[in-house]
């Protein structure tokens, strides 16, 4: 009886530590299988990351590195370093086909029919951004925008814009050969990297100059007067070129009612 007993205790003690493993086991797994999709999310992530750079180096090296270099270091005469410049201003000079650049110049001209596409030039950018690190477009800018103060705008634009792009942003000339272009027709990721990053002769309007709301607010202001034809002068706009424009019109027009007053009074005298 006592061998029975001692024979049962024994099998109670398997069966009691086989049930702790197996209780152990399903821990593990439920905790497991609570992380593991984001850390196979990051995974994922990280993968894609690294597949776009692999790419924008392959693109680099067929098309760039002639003029920039190796690993963009630049090339004196050729080109300049790319270290540090970031993917915004990578993206704004591709897609709007200023480089790769056609010759050299005063100013590299923009075009409408861009050697890259828009993704792969999100390639050269990611490969850029990985030599060097740099500015960048924020992930929330059509929020920025949607959420902007045109109004503000308005005054930040004439403050920092419209001595170059005019008041209608109808673009200007600059001196040595250079010009700052018309805003027509020009994407609110375009403009954000032209403030951020400041291409050709524009100044770079970093976020310690103007935040990236009041970057926001001045692409609404852009877009409203300029893409969206809203014009606040009403039916007589005369051409949107400033107040200039406007006291010469008032002039003229004034000075020539006075003549023509003086004469019909000297004639009914």
């Amino acid at each position: 009886m006592a061998a029975s007993a001692k024979r049962r205790r024994g099998w109670r003690k398997r069966l009691g530590a086989l049930a702790r493993f197996t209780g152990a086991l399903v821990i593990v797994g439920g905790i497991y299988s609570v992380f593991s999709p984001s850390l196979y999310a990051q995974e994922a992530e990280d993968n894609a990351i690294d597949s776009e750079v692999v790419k924008g180096q392959e693109l680099y090296d067929t098309s760039c590195i002639s003029c920039h270099g190796d690993d963009g270091e630049g090339i004196e005469g050729r080109g300049p370093s790319l270290i540090g410049v970031g993917s915004a201003a990578v993206e704004f000079q591709v897609n709007t086909g200023r480089m790769p650049m056609a010759a050299q110049g005063a100013q590299a001209p923009d075009s409408d029919y861009p050697v890259f596409t828009e993704e792969e030039a999100e390639w050269l950018g990611a490969y850029i951004e990985y030599l060097g690190g740099g500015a960048a477009v924020p992930d929330d800018l059509a929020a920025l925008v949607e959420n902007a103060d045109v109004g503000e705008g308005g005054d930040l634009y004439r403050v920092n814009c419209s001595s170059c792009h005019g008041y209608a942003g109808g673009g200007g000339a600059l001196s040595s050969g250079a010009h700052a272009p018309a805003l027509i027709g020009v994407s609110d990721e375009e403009i954000y990297q032209a403030m951020l990053t400041g291409p050709q002769n524009m100044p770079v309007f970093a976020d310690n100059e103007l935040t990236p709301e009041q970057k926001a607010d001045i692409i609404a202001y852009v877009q409203y007067i300029v893409n969206d034809d809203k014009d606040p002068g009403g039916v007589f706009t005369l051409g949107r070129y400033g107040p200039s424009t406007e006291g010469l019109a008032i002039f003229l027009v004034g000075m020539t009612a006075l003549l023509l007053t003086t004469l019909w009074i000297a004639g009914k005298s």
